[in-house]
């Protein structure tokens, strides 16, 4: 067990101080509040990379991480690390462990219930396509919604046929701060097979559902599995492996 002073998860002074930058305004956070916190993450590595020292030094806290996070299908894990409700907002960090071949990341098109702002914190970068739904050409999806079912608010309900064409497809490079909105529908994966981390600033839920597209033929069944705290353990060490090494002589 740990004999390190109890860090709890959710109060400790990194969050407490995107918390404060999170209060710019009255209301809860919006994009612009959401972006000038991952511009702090992006200013304040090394007391970011110190936050992680700290929570995998607390059992207590590791275990609350590991029992809300996930890994996705694709093979990455979706990591939360923090949990706030005055104002709202989650710190997510997202890994792409390394692999012989870059990763699908959330391959299938879909948009947010919140808006977010994001900050590579390792990596070469996040390679995304934006998509908009049309009436002709484009390729053929199913469409469905996520969130319909209040007695199951991960299950997906069928929506019917969509077309979508692509309307953008953005790089976003290691180092940057990249900004998404509800509206917004894409695919999100690395540049590379590398070790990629992302540290997301989620703001509060605006819609009570996000819509999620489907190839024909592809199985919408797509369970996450459960991250361990062995998990958050190997994929915080490499984390900070990678920040250390910017600052080794």
């Amino acid at each position: 067990m740990s004999t390190t002073p109890r860090v709890v998860a959710d109060d400790h002074v990194f969050p407490r101080q995107l918390a404060e930058v999170l209060r710019g305004s009255e209301s809860q956070p919006g994009l612009n509040e959401l972006v000038a916190a991952a511009e702090h993450v992006r200013a304040a590595r090394g007391a970011f990379a110190a936050w992680l020292r700290d929570l995998a030094a607390d059992d207590a806290a590791v275990a609350e991480i590991a029992k809300r996070s996930y890994w996705h299908p694709n093979g990455f894990a979706k990591i939360v690390l923090h949990a706030g409700a005055e104002p709202e907002f989650r710190v997510r960090l997202h890994v792409w462990p390394r692999s012989e071949t870059p990763s699908r990341g959330e391959s299938n098109p879909h948009s947010h219930r919140w808006e977010f702002a994001s900050h590579v914190l390792v990596g070469a970068g996040m390679h995304m396509v934006e998509f908009a739904e049309t009436a002709e050409g484009g390729k053929p999806f199913r469409r469905y919604r996520y969130g319909t079912d209040p007695a199951n608010p991960s299950a997906l309900a069928a929506d019917g046929e969509a077309r979508l064409k692509r309307r953008a497809v953005p790089h976003v490079q290691g180092g940057d701060v990249y900004t998404c909105d509800t509206e917004i529908v894409h695919t999100v994966r690395p540049i590379d097979a590398g070790l990629t981390a992302t540290v997301v600033i989620q703001g509060p839920r605006r819609t009570p559902t996000t819509v999620v597209y489907c190839e024909p033929g592809e199985s919408d069944d797509q369970p996450n599995f459960d991250l361990t705290e062995a998990d958050f353990h190997e994929l915080v060490t490499a984390v900070r492996a990678s920040l250390d090494s910017e600052v080794a002589p």
